[in-house]
């Protein structure tokens, strides 16, 4: 068999959470990529250099394929090099070309809106902080009005970090999500979705996480996270193409690359029966 593992980074596979990580999971998930059956992706909001930044800083493998920016970007490594996929940049920008003429200072009008740092602005990103106390419902309504007086086409992440307890909100085009990339990778690469894992712990997996692509999410993600991912994949008739883990897989605890191990030994136990 053939495996395509697919992972979020902050949080899952990097144990940068306030729970403890399995001492050898991050190991076994290094042995897991240099399995000839499994192709590694990594599937995160950070950019190439904050990517490359997380491996060396967590002693993680390279990744086959990267898929950064919540989505945007889709980059395959070959002789040590990024090669942006230049496909998916051409789909996204048919989707995006009116966003940034003056969507931004639209945006910064509404009550409980801060753009994020310059750096965290790509080419089909916009992502802002989003106060705690804002009435998520009413804004969402507000932003997507203004997408439509617009007329652009656009979907709203939002997530929550940890690290700092502060509310994001990405604005991508409406065909570009950590889902959208996915698939349009399996296609490219000929994996059908049963050759799939999906790992993640938060808000902006939560697509993927309770979609027909087998998913785990790890055991360190919030409870109310896991609560809206079971409940999502029950009501989308998904809910057999979602795991949580909950340890005990190889003496592990089942957060960060802990989890996406017994992810994998849930769906595909056979990986780990390759005898090289």
């Amino acid at each position: 068999m053939k495996l395509l593992v697919c992972t979020d980074l902050d949080r899952t596979l990097l144990p940068n959470g306030p729970q403890a990580e399995s001492p050898e999971a991050r190991p076994a998930f290094a042995a897991l990529a240099e399995n000839p059956r499994v192709c590694i992706v990594y599937v995160t909001g950070r950019s190439i250099r904050l990517t490359e930044e997380a491996i060396e800083e967590f002693q993680v493998p390279f990744p086959d394929v990267l898929i950064a920016d919540v989505g945007t970007s889709i980059c395959h490594r070959a002789q040590g090099k990024w090669q942006h996929d230049r496909d998916w940049d051409a789909l996204l920008s048919r989707e995006w070309y009116r966003a940034n003429n003056g969507l931004p200072g639209l945006l910064l009008e509404l009550p409980g809106l801060e753009m994020q740092e310059e750096e965290k602005q790509t080419r089909f990103k916009l992502s802002y902080y989003v106060d705690a106390d804002v009435d998520r419902q009413r804004l969402a309504r507000s932003i997507n009005s203004i997408l439509a007086q617009q007329e652009i086409r656009a979907s709203l992440i939002w997530s929550h970090d940890e690290v700092t307890d502060q509310e994001l909100l990405d604005i991508l085009p409406a065909g570009a999500d950590k889902y959208q990339a996915l698939q349009f990778l399996r296609r490219q690469l000929g994996y059908h979705p049963d050759e799939m894992l999906f790992s993640g712990d938060s808000g902006n997996d939560l697509e993927v996480l309770t979609s027909e692509i087998p998913a785990v999410l790890v055991a360190n993600a919030r409870q109310e996270v896991a609560e809206k991912a079971r409940m999502m994949a029950i009501i989308a008739g998904n809910g057999a193409s979602l795991y949580l883990a909950r340890g005990g897989f190889q003496g592990m605890n089942g957060c960060y690359s802990a989890g996406i191990l017994e992810g994998v030994a849930h769906y595909y136990p056979e990986i780990f029966q390759y005898d090289p």
